[in-house]
């Protein structure tokens, strides 16, 4: 059985078993969590799609771990104008492990 969830505005195919890194998300290091925003639940060929989520579906996990992706550097120029800027930045991610699936 899988499912596609949503949370920090992006969208994640998940299964029972895996752990996913997502965006930051707040609670402590073996908390569970919740997905609650299910838009998609399969199992074999059988398909429950949501308009737009499915009713009832949710996805049960536990936090892992949190924290900071690789650095992207951010590099601004302007030729001919002498500017110029350097910028750098890390995003903050929660890495759960997802317990169930539960159908609506």
């Amino acid at each position: 059985m899988y499912a596609i969830i949503k949370t920090g505005g992006k969208q994640y195919r998940v299964q029972a078993g895996e752990q996913v890194k997502v965006e930051g998300l707040p609670g402590e290091v073996g908390a569970k969590v919740a997905f609650d925003e299910v838009l998609l639940v399969g199992a074999g060929d059988s398909v429950k799609l949501g308009a737009p989520l499915v009713s009832g579906a949710k996805v049960n996990a536990t936090v892992l771990a949190h924290g900071r992706g690789e650095k992207v550097k951010i590099f601004k120029l302007r030729r001919r104008k002498h500017f110029q800027k350097s910028q750098g930045h890390r995003q903050s991610y929660t890495e759960v492990r997802i317990d169930d699936i539960v159908q609506g």
